[in-house]
């Protein structure tokens, strides 16, 4: 590797964890119980009788057992409240220490029980919001003091309570610190998942949306040019046959169009709407009048004026019963404002349809707006502006 190759600003390494292959469960109680296997250490004084009363001292660790396994147990139960695990914790800690310093100071792997019992109580307090970790430092450093006074008390020397003190101190925090890293990781694992689930729906409606701006318009077309057909097939069979073939043409076109929606098309642009906007209105009985003023647009602001002009004429198309339909563009100064305005009675009163509704999210993602009633002079108004400097090369 060249020198030039590692020069520069540091940059992170990769782990390469993949947080789905992650055991999201964690330590249990059943793995922590595992380390009562530390008492075999003073079970093997008792039966070779370095320690006595042999009953009294079976007695202790006996109840240290059961203490350190109850604490255990109900600290990673979420039926138990936390006052239970901490009220045990407690006693074990000063059982523990009082044990120790009466009957054996070698008897240390009592103190490292201690240890983990505290960094399994503790790994489950509630996080400070803010600051020191208090709860957590002194779940870990109450037991740390206390050994270091039973160590000695017990007359054991500095090495020795500094050494008891690190044994606490360790398993305490290191315990702690697993149980609270697993914790993170179930929240990930969960916040990534309702990401997915966002997602999933968000390109649910998406999809929805486009499927009902693309064939709204087109449907709505076919159904005038059928009705064509039913009044002309009698008496007009000749131009009966071409709306015929205009609805095939349009038939083809939906399926086109469908595909592209598939395979994520978000618009086929502001021109051949306009094209599509005359012929359809001219079909269906009323006049077009379109103008134009301004720039040419950017390509995403194309696509989205697209759309605003689908809708609209398609609701006039479908609802108005107007005689005339004025589409008019206006783009400078960074924004672009198209209004499809027509002198008819507009939709029913109520809450829009779901046209307008994806309309609207359509052009608030872009920070956009719309804005759909009658207009100044009677008729209804659909307006729509959004800015294209975000797009502008």
């Amino acid at each position: 590797m060249r020198l030039k190759d590692v020069t520069g600003a540091a940059r992170p390494r990769s782990q390469g964890i993949d947080v789905d292959t992650l055991d999201a469960t964690g330590p249990d109680s059943r793995g922590f119980l595992l380390w009562l296997l530390l008492l075999s250490f003073p079970v093997r004084d008792i039966v070779l009788g370095r320690v006595g009363p042999w009953w009294a001292a079976s007695l202790a660790l006996a109840t240290l057992a059961v203490l350190y396994a109850a604490t255990v147990r109900t600290a990673f139960d979420g039926r138990f409240p936390l006052r239970v695990p901490v009220t045990l914790f407690v006693v074990l800690t000063a059982a523990g220490a009082v044990v120790v310093a009466l009957l054996d100071r070698r008897w240390s792997s009592v103190y490292a029980l201690v240890g983990l019992a505290a960094g399994s109580v503790g790994g489950h307090l509630p996080r400070a919001r803010r600051g020191v970790e208090w709860p957590l430092l002194l779940c870990v450093g109450g037991p740390v003091a206390v050994v270091m006074l039973s160590a000695w008390w017990g007359g054991a020397d500095a090495e020795g309570v500094l050494g008891s003190a690190y044994a606490v101190g360790t398993a305490g925090l290191v315990t702690a610190i697993v149980i609270r890293l697993f914790g993170v990781i179930g929240m990930l694992r969960a916040a990534r998942e309702e990401l997915a689930r966002a997602a999933v729906e968000a390109e649910r409606l998406r999809f929805s949306r486009d499927l009902h701006d693309l064939l709204g318009h087109t449907l709505s077309l076919m159904v005038v040019k059928a009705q064509a057909v039913r009044l002309l097939a009698a008496r007009d069979p000749a131009v009966a046959a071409a709306q015929a073939a205009d609805i095939e043409d349009v038939g083809r076109r939906a399926l086109g169009e469908v595909r592209q929606a598939v395979s994520g098309y978000r618009g086929r642009g502001l021109a051949a709407e306009l094209e599509a906007a005359r012929t359809a209105l001219a079909d269906a009985g009323v006049r077009p009048v379109i103008r134009s003023a301004g720039d040419a647009l950017p390509g995403e602001a194309d696509a989205l004026l697209g759309w605003v002009v689908r809708e609209g004429v398609t609701n006039v198309i479908r609802h108005s019963g107007a005689r005339t339909c004025e589409i008019t563009l206006r783009h400078g100064g960074g924004e672009a404002v198209v209004q499809v305005r027509d002198d008819g009675a507009g939709p029913a009163p109520g809450a829009p349809g779901n046209g307008l509704r994806g309309l609207a999210e359509r052009l608030a993602e872009a920070g956009g707006s719309v804005a759909a009633g009658p207009g100044d002079g009677g008729g209804y108004a659909l307006t729509a502006t959004v800015g294209t400097e975000q797009w502008a090369p």
